[in-house]
């Protein structure tokens, strides 16, 4: 698809959001923009889902960088969910299209309010 110079402004601005998320909370960009590529850009759900993560990898590898040279990374602690993620992630890539679009969008909403609760209270 090509792009004019106008239509690059909405995608710019949903890449910002999630890169300030990723760099506040050292993750989470992918919650903001899953919402932002599917409404506000026009990309249907499961392509926003897919893109999400291939926008995610290098605002995550930044803010990682950024982390590990400011001291505040803790290799030993992070290497098992570093394994648990790799697993999850290649089971969660290879059921992806096998899921129901209304429940992955429901999984995703549960998934949204389990992180805002535990946010606002503990």
């Amino acid at each position: 698809m090509e792009r004019t110079q106008g239509s690059w402004l909405r995608p710019a601005l949903a890449g910002a959001a999630a890169g300030l998320v990723n760099g506040f909370f050292g993750g989470g960009g992918g919650m903001v923009l899953v919402p932002l590529l599917a409404g506000w850009c026009g990309l249907g759900q499961r392509k926003a889902f897919a893109s999400s993560v291939a926008i995610i990898l290098p605002l995550c590898i930044l803010s990682a960088a950024i982390y590990l040279f400011r001291g505040g990374v803790d290799f030993s602690a992070a290497l098992p969910y570093l394994v648990g993620g790799l697993i999850g992630g290649l089971l969660g890539g290879k059921l992806f299209q096998h899921i129901n679009m209304v429940w992955l969008r429901r999984l995703f909403a549960l998934l949204l309010l389990y992180g805002g609760v535990k946010a606002l209270f503990f």
